[in-house]
């Protein structure tokens, strides 16, 4: 009977681990690909579900995106990134959502300044809130959207942080993009 009570407690614990929704524990699926994975994803995170973020990559790598989110809680959008990304993994090519696995490809210059990086990673969550959405979350549409959540995120975090330095930097990206609209 010891045996049995010790193995139902390793069982509750590895469906803890699962998302909580109303009275059923379902686990958020793997991938994101099917209609079938969208539409469980997109009932899970109506219900409330935020994803354990693990940032996977160097030493260098984890610092740097560490300070990025460290911004990202301070502008009060971490539960926002927490519910559409999973996991963001250092890459040596190019920096991209990869909407099916819900992750964040990085390189380490996209988080070498993190008030850069920060917004980069609220520009991808929000790519990947329109790709569960089924909305167009690539290209010139997709993009402007993405861009206006990214400079949203800028305005809150210089509005919401305490150090000059980053409220500096805020205003020297927003007036980046300001000028990016005229090229």
């Amino acid at each position: 009977m010891l045996a049995t009570s010790s193995a139902t407690k390793c069982s509750r614990n590895a469906n803890n681990r699962k998302s909580t929704v109303s009275n059923r524990k379902v686990k958020f699926p793997d991938r994101i690909y099917t209609s079938e994975e969208i539409g469980l994803a997109q009932s899970l995170i109506e219900r409330g579900h935020k994803h354990r973020l693990r940032v996977l990559g160097g030493g260098l790598f984890r610092e740097k995106a560490a300070k990025a989110l460290r911004l990202i809680k301070t502008a009060r959008y971490y539960d926002f990134l927490r519910t559409y990304i999973r996991r963001i993994v250092e890459v040596d090519g190019f920096s991209q959502l990869r909407e099916v696995d819900l992750e964040i490809w990085a390189n380490i210059y996209t988080v070498e300044n993190a008030v850069e990086g920060a917004s980069f990673l609220v520009q991808k969550a929000c790519q990947m809130k329109m790709y569960l959405e089924g909305k167009r979350h690539y290209d010139n549409i997709g993009e402007k959207d993405a861009v206006e959540k990214r400079q949203e995120f800028l305005k809150a975090l210089a509005e919401r942080s305490r150090d000059s330095c980053i409220k500096e930097e805020c205003e020297k990206r927003l007036r980046l993009w300001d000028e990016s609209k005229f090229l």
